[in-house]
């Protein structure tokens, strides 16, 4: 039978971005399951399909029997010389599905391709493309807004999930608009976009202070932890592998500029970069940077509660706006600190 497909999986090809062949082997695969109910005695299908020159068919083969008992791989004598009159004992005939029937199917396959298997071939290849980079940065194009608020980005054409809540506070966006994000999630089975991606995630900080410092890019510099406020303030604690190389002066930069070029990206939030300490006495004290700390003590060991006394003045500074900046240091630190004046 003649049909005229080869454009149509050419076209489908290159909007899919998947190769002619995947889209070739899951028609196949569609003539296969949709003929079975006309070959009802669970024979083995076959198809053979050259888009390129128009050709399909579908058959099974069966052996000549004087009486068939196997009616999946067995025929009789007398059905097969009704299909062809030289048929013999022992010979193999082959079935083929009427070109009417097989016309049917044949439009009814390439309808389920198109809603199934090429969407199941190009969640595959979204899947193996993306799932490597979690926690890479992108930049992507905005192409339309949800009724959730949600953002829906293209790359490569491939629709992209931008939930409100991982926006940072106060930006706003239009379509057309090329957005930096990390990539947070990556699903292989959803009706929906595959891909999450965020702008409030700690590794999008993470990434952009690779990016921004060469030191943390080839490990002279290690970032052991960091903490966020998305959009207000986050607190950085790197350690240096050299002895020469001042890790707090590296990441800030000469004049600030390299720590003001990442806070520029992040809408003008507040990056405190301290250095590490297992000491959590020493780590707290610099954690509640920018504010100048005295001394601090434990308080209650086991449950893990320090208290940090600062000088007249710096109070407000250390418990920071709307508490965040304490909040912060005690969720790096891993202690909860407690603050006194002086």
């Amino acid at each position: 039978m003649k049909v005229n497909v080869w454009n149509t999986i050419h076209q489908l090809s290159k909007e899919r971005g998947l190769e002619p062949r995947v889209i070739v082997n899951a028609i196949e695969e569609s003539l296969k399951a949709a003929s079975s109910k006309y070959f009802s005695h669970d024979e083995k299908i076959h198809v053979v399909f050259k888009p390129e020159k128009g050709d399909i068919r579908v058959f099974s083969k069966k052996l000549i029997v004087k009486q068939a008992s196997d009616l999946a791989a067995e025929i009789s004598l007398d059905e097969a010389k009704d299909i062809d009159t030289n048929a013999k004992i022992g010979d193999t005939i082959e079935i083929d599905l009427p070109s009417d029937t097989l016309g049917r199917i044949a439009a009814q396959a390439a309808k389920q391709v198109i809603f199934q298997k090429v969407r199941d071939a190009e969640q595959e290849r979204v899947f193996k493309l993306y799932a490597p980079r979690l926690g890479d940065i992108i930049t992507a194009v905005v192409r339309r807004f949800e009724s959730s608020k949600n953002m829906i980005l293209e790359l490569d054409k491939t629709e992209i999930l931008f939930p409100y809540k991982e926006k940072l506070p106060n930006e706003s966006f239009r379509r057309g608009d090329r957005v930096k994000v990390v990539i947070k999630q990556v699903f292989q089975d959803t009706k929906g976009p595959q891909v999450i991606v965020s702008r409030t995630d700690s590794r999008f900080l993470v990434k952009l202070l690779e990016m921004e410092i060469p030191e943390i890019a080839n490990g002279n510099i290690v970032i052991k932890d960091i903490v966020r406020q998305p959009g207000e303030r986050a607190k950085v604690a790197v350690l240096s592998k050299e002895k020469d190389i001042d890790p707090i002066g590296a990441c800030i930069g000469v004049k600030g500029n390299r720590i003001l070029a990442i806070s520029s990206e992040l809408q003008g939030e507040k990056i405190d970069v301290i250095e590490w300490s297992d000491n959590p006495l020493v780590y707290a004290k610099a954690a509640l940077n920018p504010a100048k700390v005295g001394k601090v003590f434990i308080l209650n060991k086991k449950e893990q509660v320090l208290q940090a006394v600062v000088p007249k003045g710096q109070l407000s500074l250390a418990i920071g706006k709307k508490g965040i900046n304490v909040r912060l240091a005690s969720r790096l630190v891993g202690w909860k600190i407690e603050i006194k004046n002086d």
